[in-house]
């Protein structure tokens, strides 16, 4: 078992390795239950009363992936990528409040009214359709982000992208209205490194109040 300065030291690893690749190698592949694993491990990342407001749409094979590539303006990334993975925002996030509470409550880790007080907090909040469509984005993002590290933390590369025709997405692959595409994240092995990037200095993308 690592101990706790090895694993500041593995995140902070995994954390700075991250890059975003765009050349992959077509010839690896990644496996489903691989997949599966990084999307449980995405799956745990942080949301808004829990409510874990995204979804996945798994692009896996070349002719899934083919379908996918001129919707993402003919970036070769995509069908040279091992999967894609379309991080979807969910606009009805609140629809899943017993799914997500009614165990809790049923395991005495929650009392019912305790769970009453957060379904009627939940459902004023998403009578404002401009909060649903902002925690939609804010909350997969999250996902997003760790699917990315975890993606990492097991030896693959990933991309973000967001130069992609959201309206012909949802239309080409029957999504429900109830989704919003955020990203799609390319995942393999790269080919080639990362292109060169720098970071601003934190203190110009920092503000302190004390």
């Amino acid at each position: 078992m690592l101990s706790v300065i090895e694993q500041r030291q593995s995140v902070r690893s995994v954390i700075e390795q991250r890059q975003s690749v765009r050349k992959y190698d077509p010839t690896a592949t990644i496996s489903k239950e691989q997949l599966t694993k990084l999307l449980q491990l995405a799956g745990k990342a942080p949301s808004a009363w829990n409510l874990q407001h995204w979804h996945f749409v798994v692009f896996y094979g070349k002719e899934a992936q083919q379908k996918l590539l001129p919707i993402a303006y003919n970036q070769q990334q995509i069908v040279e990528a091992s999967a894609v993975v379309a991080v979807l925002g969910d606009l009805q996030a609140n629809k899943k409040t017993d799914a997500v509470y009614d165990p809790l409550v049923a395991q005495g880790k929650m009392t019912k009214e305790i769970k009453d007080t957060l379904a009627k907090q939940i459902e004023n909040a998403y009578t404002n359709a401009q909060y649903a469509r902002d925690a939609a984005f804010s909350n997969a993002s999250l996902a997003a982000m760790q699917l990315m590290l975890a993606a990492k933390a097991e030896g693959f590369d990933t991309c973000a992208i967001g130069g992609f025709d959201p309206q012909a997405f949802m239309k080409t692959f029957h999504i429900p209205d109830r989704y919003v595409p955020v990203m799609l994240i390319t995942i393999g092995k790269a080919s080639a490194p990362a292109h060169p990037s720098s970071r601003l200095p934190i203190n110009e993308l920092t503000t302190w109040v004390e």
